[in-house]
């Protein structure tokens, strides 16, 4: 009679499950599909595909282009994550040591909800060359104008710190959230032993944060890797191609050159990359264990 009713309800939860797994087949799957296609082919939107093998994976082996695109996204990966989690980590600590301001979280959540390219656009003005109130600041204060986004050494820490600007709010909430899980009697505890912030953070926060943590990091990596709109709209991949990350190599392949089928093959190897890169990270973190345990 259990066997019976268990088998039952499997059934009703695939039946739960499958607008889900239809949704996923329709704009993720077949999607993917046609792209493994399209990068074994030599389709240019203007041909009929025609199968060349494994001729596409072999031009971007040698392509100086690809690689080069390569190293920008992974400088711009390691400028964006580490800035991006220091701040949150200290903002999300602060927040659950000394205030649960309900407003507070409000004003944090508030960059993230503003549109990327509207964003790019507010820093490009405020960061321009010559007309930005930036750099009027720094030129009253003798610095002079710094072309943040003009110059090949400012263009990617720039970039890098708009975005840190808009997504370390959200994700402090996230690691915020983490923290209230986190039993209130091991810190009351560790403050009678005289233990200060500092030790409390590195022995008992950190632990016990490592599962959200290790999702913040997933998910923060492969956002990283898929910057495009804020660059398309201050620096063009440039200058000299200082700022030219994989998604806007891609991204010009396909719709600036035509070369489809080159475009979805540098996709394809993207999308292998960062599933090794997430596979990695999660086995370091220990993602799916918990020192609450």
């Amino acid at each position: 009679m259990s066997s019976t009713k268990q088998r039952d309800d499997r059934r009703a939860a695939w039946w739960f499950l499958l607008p889900v797994l239809v949704g996923f087949a329709v704009f993720y799957g077949y999607p993917a599909a046609r792209g493994i296609w399209y990068s074994v082919t030599d389709y240019t939107m203007l041909n009929t595909p025609t199968y060349v093998g494994a001729e596409n994976y072999t031009k971007l082996l040698a392509d100086d282009q690809f690689w080069n695109s390569m190293l920008v996204t992974a400088w711009y990966v390691v400028l964006n994550i580490g800035s991006q989690t220091l701040l949150a980590l200290g903002i999300a600590t602060l927040m659950h040591r000394l205030t649960r301001s309900v407003a507070l979280r409000a004003m944090l959540l508030l960059p993230w909800l503003v549109p990327n390219v509207t964003v790019g656009l507010l820093w490009m003005w405020l960061l321009d060359t010559n007309l930005g109130f930036v750099n009027h600041l720094l030129d009253a204060i003798g610095v002079g104008p710094v072309g943040f986004f003009t110059d090949e050494s400012w263009a990617m820490p720039s970039v890098a710190a708009v975005n840190t600007w808009a997504y370390t709010g959200y994700t402090a909430l996230l690691l915020y959230a983490g923290m209230l899980q986190i039993p209130h009697y091991l810190y009351e505890s560790a403050a009678i032993d005289g233990a200060p912030e500092w030790r409390m953070f590195r022995g008992i926060t950190l632990p016990l944060l490592r599962p959200v943590l290790a999702l913040v990091l997933v998910v923060s990596l492969i956002g990283s890797f898929q910057i495009f709109d804020t660059i398309a709209v201050t620096t063009k991949g440039g200058p000299v191609a200082a700022t030219r990350v994989i998604y806007y190599f891609i991204y010009q392949q396909a719709f600036k050159f035509f070369h489809l089928s080159y475009a979805a093959a540098a996709a394809i190897c993207l999308a292998l990359v960062l599933g090794v890169l997430t596979a990695i990270q999660m086995r370091l973190l220990r993602a799916s264990r918990s020192d609450l345990a």
